[in-house]
């Protein structure tokens, strides 16, 4: 049975970081591309950043400069460190991993960024 499970999500002020956990189990976690994606209410999910098996990076527009993207393959963990953060990133994060035609998702972490 394949599980993603994230973690670290919670309130934060703005300016402030947080760093996004999601732990993998089920899969070869080392093949598959791993995504976070976010999603707030009445708007479609986005795509956040995502790490190849091979560790090649890539960020939404918004994100870059802020956001990292890593992961842990002995782990079988991806993480998100999210800095300077800001009101409109406030959303529920959804891991997202996917290699070949398989393709699963996680739960989601809230993430709410207010003073």
């Amino acid at each position: 049975q394949v599980q993603l499970v994230e973690s670290g999500g919670g309130l934060v002020q703005p300016g402030g970081s947080l760093r996004l956990s999601c732990a993998a189990s089920g899969i070869t976690f080392s093949l598959y591309t791993m995504d976070w994606y976010r999603q707030t209410p009445g708007k479609q999910r986005e795509l956040v950043a995502y790490i190849s098996s091979g560790g090649s990076t890539n960020y939404a527009d918004s994100m870059k400069g802020r956001f990292a993207i890593s992961r842990d393959n002995a782990r079988n963990t991806v993480y998100l460190q999210m800095n300077s953060l800001k009101p409109e990133d406030a959303a529920v994060y959804y891991c997202h991993a996917r290699f070949g035609g398989a393709a699963y998702w996680g739960q989601g972490t809230q993430v709410t960024v207010s003073s």
